[in-house]
């Protein structure tokens, strides 16, 4: 006798112009584009003191740095806990 199984999930999508896209994607790049616009809007120089020496940069470069260490940590993490996950049967 075979059993009723329920199909399994498919992620959630929403249809744009004719295409599906998946909502994580469209997350992404709403994020991407706030990040950008945030970073855009914050021009001016700061002053940033080191363990020994004080710099200062254009906000604009701390802020890009700051947000490619954290994809790179993000990145690095993910890549860890999907190297980690059991094997499905």
């Amino acid at each position: 006798m075979a059993q009723n199984t329920p199909p399994p999930h498919a992620p959630p999508t929403i249809t744009v112009k004719g295409r599906n896209m998946r909502l994580r994607t469209i997350g992404i790049a709403v994020l991407a584009v706030l990040a950008v616009w945030f970073i855009a809007a914050n021009t001016g120089s700061v002053s940033i003191k080191l363990w020994v020496a004080t710099v200062t940069m254009p906000l604009w470069v701390v802020l890009t740095v700051t947000l490619l260490v954290g994809l790179l940590i993000g990145f690095f993490v993910a890549r860890r806990r999907a190297a980690a996950k059991p094997a499905k049967r």
